[in-house]
């Protein structure tokens, strides 16, 4: 694993409210009763804590055109980042109205645009690791090898930072102990300083383990999406999350072996979620197979 000093970004993550479904959402979004909003003073704080970064530094969702108050937001990091310093990812949440904005605040090229009107897929990651690789030395293998961790970014949730990206969300999802305090040179500190966010994270996530793709469905645009999830967090999710109380999970309960992981090592590629790089809706164009004005499916609960 990389300390967060080595990261190329560190993402702000200022809501995680979204208007798509995605399966597997590497949010999980669609398990939640309602999203959160970072206050101008976490925002500010968040940004403030990076003095000396010199990576990027991300504003993330969820959406983050959902915020009610993004155009404030935007303009905190007009003030506190230099261009080339700043990321944005989106799925074009009102595109033509924030269009203008966007090209104020970010570079075309540091923005990452997906609407999920095209094929793309996700890796499943509610399957606890725990659950499923019951040899411990092989399990420890592949959590130290996380490619999310190794490829993505560390991040700042109002619960605090995060080491990892996805276990920023899982302790959110998991009404976990929150992340390390947000203050300046946080992101400094050592893997040592994130081991409790590891122990409670990593050991119920599957990110690291080589699964079989799943479509990411397109967002919710054809119809409520389905997660896979193992039994303990079936478990610790069944009383609050909305996709199993509405029946849209599966379980996955087959023991993984030492052959099963490298036969599914084999072309796996998880981080290349879709075929081609898109940093807005006319690269996507010719990939789209629905249209944006296709509206996100609500879930219902299942009947048998």
């Amino acid at each position: 694993m990389r300390n967060l000093s080595e990261m190329e970004v560190i993402h702000v993550e200022i809501t995680n409210a979204c208007h798509l479904r995605c399966a597997n959402c590497t949010r999980h979004l669609g398990h939640h009763d309602k999203p959160f909003f970072m206050t101008l003073e976490q925002v500010e704080n968040a940004i403030d804590s990076l003095e000396g970064f010199e990576g990027r530094i991300g504003l993330m969702g969820g959406e983050p055109f959902m915020h009610p108050k993004i155009k404030e937001i935007l303009e905190i990091f007009g003030k506190k980042t230099k261009r080339r310093q700043r990321q944005l990812w989106t799925a074009g949440y009102k595109r033509k109205e924030y269009s203008e904005l966007i090209a104020k605040y970010f570079d075309e090229d540091l923005v990452s645009f997906n609407d999920h009107t095209t094929p793309g897929k996700h890796q499943p990651l509610l399957v606890a690791i725990k659950d499923v690789v019951e040899n411990k030395e092989i399990a420890d293998e592949l959590i130290s090898n996380c490619w999310v961790q190794e490829q993505w970014s560390a991040s700042i949730t109002p619960k605090g930072g995060f080491f990892c990206e996805v276990a920023g969300s899982l302790d959110h999802l998991m009404n976990g102990p929150g992340g390390v305090k947000i203050e300046k040179g946080w992101w400094k500190k050592s893997l040592d300083a994130f081991k409790s966010q590891m122990k409670n994270s990593c050991e119920n996530c599957s990110a690291c383990i080589p699964l079989p793709d799943e479509s990411d469905g397109f967002g919710g645009r054809n119809g409520p999406t389905t997660d896979t999830i193992s039994r303990s967090n079936y478990e610790r999710l069944k009383e609050k999350s909305l996709k199993i109380k509405t029946g849209y999970y599966k379980i996955f309960d087959k023991k993984l072996t030492e052959e099963d992981i490298i036969k599914n090592s084999w072309g796996w590629t998880p981080s290349r979620y879709r075929a081609f790089i898109s940093h807005s809706p006319k690269d996507s164009s010719k990939y789209r197979l629905l249209s944006p004005e296709n509206k996100t499916k609500p879930f219902r609960k299942k009947t048998i």
